[in-house]
């Protein structure tokens, strides 16, 4: 408990504005979380009696007092000379620990001879707007033993003129001698705890305990309080000295301006705060699936149902069912939206990331996160936190030069790094964005075929290049370091990021940084979909990324271009691309339904429309899981399994196209001149 007063008191100087928040304190916080998390972790492991790691918390503590230390400016209300003691304490805590001595931090540790409970409360400003009365709480104390001392806690209390009869500006110092149990005395205060300070100090408590008290108080009420334990004999003479009582002592006829409290400083009412969280409630993620599951199984019902009414044409029947589909719809929108949660979830842990391995490198590094409220799946979000995590490692390990370097380079020695997330083309794209040294594209070549993933005299574009990076295996670094080097990590992300029906591509520029952007399908349940016909196929084109549909425009035989409106656009003839027969009623007219992904549009070529329906995504199998093209299956309304077209392979497949039919162009215009 001594150390959690301790970061509390420093946390109390921050809140009053006396003690700034800067990297140094920021960090020092941070530790301090890291190692209260060690205590309960001792604690959930049973071992709370033992001291987790008594080096780093003598560390902490001697850091602790210093930083407050420097909060104690002249006509503050602050009790310094306990800080300097603890200071002291901490500081012979860790110098012992070092030189083998004595137990580390015997002397905090050491029991105190104060035979009684020690309660010490400050009741939070609202208490009284709540319906609770403090006076209450002290007549059900008398009940559970005798009140040997009580100290009015002056110091909160504002002049006459400002007090507002509504608020509770008390706090009190309490003495109590009772055989209850701790528990006992905590069950006292359950109404209050939440916004009110309660400690409670069992008789014989650690030394440092006491000292806490006295170093959060005023020097005027801290002076009283001393003078309270004098008069009742509870430490001894050195126990007085080290709490530096009579510094104390000798101030209390001494005048100290006493800090009052900023209006609306205290947390709001009880009242409002347990408003806001019965706005939210905890549900099992199964049941959620469950709950999507059976939505999807409605939805196929449905369309069973709306093509029985359109086979006996009747009328009433195609109106219900038409009323139907429109809240199965709203039913399918509301328990997906049940499922979507903020990419913050995932951001959120990368502020902590980001400072620490910038400390462990020596790299002074900004991060800026934006579209932190984008909304994705659950189950994605949760997929995505890995493969982020090693894009974000190497990006500031490899990406991001030092100061020096930076400098040197023309550069603001504070490197960038940049987290974004947005919606884009019914899709969700995450972007990691670095203003470092960039990717050297000709190590990265020379490394690819190196390794024999590349002939020697092959001409690949930037983006095939760089796609390089994610084959197991594959790293250009020169060194092996705690973060990145062994060849391990970027693979695996591309294989995190395929599974998620998503993509991964690099934009990179030599000196200027690295862009690395993921793109994710919203969800992997229920889409709007287009049904399209090809042969006696039927396929589901999600109806996000379709942007329009057309008659097949003229085209030169043997091209895969067509001209739409003026601009040239690639196409994928899907029965020749898929080797489907031809349809059994004959040549059709063709159409044409152009998509896109991202910023890249493409046009398939299809014998017909079927209009628009609500697909339950199926998975594929393991047999047909890795067939390139398609992302999935769903159920039709007559029973029959429609196959859902992977749009980004197929767009990426056109473009790959063009730039063939490009290629293959410039060698016979060669080849044909003079």
């Amino acid at each position: 408990m001594q150390f959690t007063h301790q970061v509390e008191h420093v946390l109390d100087l921050v809140r009053e504005e006396r003690l700034p928040l800067n990297a140094h304190l920021m960090s020092l916080l941070l530790q301090c979380g890291d190692y209260i998390g060690e205590l309960v972790d001792a604690i959930e492991c049973n071992q709370e009696a033992e001291e987790p790691n008594a080096e780093r918390r003598a560390a902490l503590l001697a850091e602790l007092a210093e930083v407050a230390q420097t909060a104690a400016a002249p006509g503050e209300a602050i009790a310094s000379e306990p800080v300097r003691t603890a200071l002291r304490f901490a500081s012979d805590a860790l110098a012992d620990a070092n030189a083998g001595g004595m137990e580390v931090d015997a002397a905090l540790q050491a029991a105190a001879d104060y035979p009684y409970w020690h309660l010490s409360l400050q009741f939070n400003e609202n208490v009284l707007r709540d319906g609770l009365d403090p006076l209450s709480f002290l007549h059900y104390l008398r009940s559970l033993g005798r009140i040997v001392a009580i100290l009015p806690v002056e110091a909160g209390l504002p002049e006459a003129g400002a007090m507002d009869a509504e608020s509770c500006y008390l706090g009190m110092e309490i003495c109590l001698a009772s055989d209850s149990t701790r528990q006992t005395l905590e069950d006292v205060f359950e109404f209050v705890r939440d916004d009110s300070r309660i400690d409670i100090l069992a008789p014989q408590s650690p030394l440092s305990a006491y000292a806490t008290v006295l170093q959060r108080l005023a020097r005027e009420d801290a002076a009283r309080l001393v003078g309270q334990w004098r008069s009742l004999a509870l430490f001894s003479e050195v126990q007085w000295r080290s709490l530096g009582a009579a510094t104390l002592e000798e101030a209390a006829a001494e005048a100290v301006p006493v800090a009052v409290p900023v209006a609306g400083a205290r947390p709001r009412p009880l009242d409002e705060r347990r408003a806001q969280e019965q706005k939210f409630i905890k549900i099992e993620v199964s049941k959620l699936d469950q709950l999507i599951d059976l939505v999807g199984e409605l939805v196929i019902a449905g369309a069973s149902a709306r093509l029985i009414a359109r086979r006996r044409k009747d009328s009433q029947f195609e109106e219900a069912t038409q009323a139907i589909d429109g809240l199965m719809e709203q039913i399918r929108d509301a328990a997906l939206t049940l499922r979507m949660v903020q990419i913050n979830e995932v951001f959120q842990r990368f502020p902590r990331i980001v400072r620490d391995i910038a400390r462990d490198l020596d790299k002074d590094i900004e991060l800026t996160m934006t579209g932190s409220d984008t909304e994705l799946d659950k189950s994605m979000v949760e997929r995505l936190a890995d493969p982020l995590m090693h894009i974000v490692r190497n990006a500031i390990d490899h990406g991001i030069e030092p100061a020096a370097e930076r400098i040197a380079a023309g550069k603001p020695p504070k490197a960038s790094l940049r987290l974004n997330a947005m919606h884009e083309s019914g899709s969700v794209l995450v972007e990691v964005m670095d203003d470092g040294r960039g990717m050297d594209r000709a190590r990265i070549l020379e490394k690819a075929i190196a390794q024999g993933l590349a002939a020697p005299d092959a001409e690949l574009s930037d983006a095939e290049v760089y796609r390089f990076i994610f084959e197991p295996g594959f790293s250009t670094a020169a060194q092996v370091t705690e973060l990145s080097g062994r060849g391990v990590g970027m693979d695996v992300v591309k294989r995190n990021i395929d599974a998620l029906q998503g993509e991964v591509a690099i934009d990179t520029e030599p000196g200027r940084g690295t862009v690395v952007r993921i793109r994710l399908p919203l969800t992997l349940a229920i889409i709007s979909g287009f049904q399209v016909v090809v042969g006696n196929a039927v396929f589901v084109i999600p109806l996000d990324m379709v942007v329009e549909c057309i008659d097949m425009p003229p085209r030169q035989s043997g091209s895969h271009i067509v001209a739409v409106r003026g601009e040239p656009l690639p196409f994928v003839p899907l029965r020749e691309l898929f080797d489907l027969p031809a349809r059994e009623q004959g040549r059709a007219r063709k159409s044409l339904v152009i998509v896109q992904y991202g910023q890249l549009r493409a046009g398939l070529l299809v014998d017909g429309l079927l209009g628009e329906c609500q697909a339950v995504i199926k998975p594929l199998g393991r047999l047909f899981g890795k067939v390139k093209g398609l992302s999935g299956s769903t159920i039709l309304g007559d029973g029959r399994v429609a196959l859902i077209l992977d749009i980004p392979h197929l767009v990426q497949h056109t473009q790959q196209q063009e730039q063939g039919n490009t290629a293959a162009y410039a060698e016979r215009s060669v080849a044909a001149a003079p």
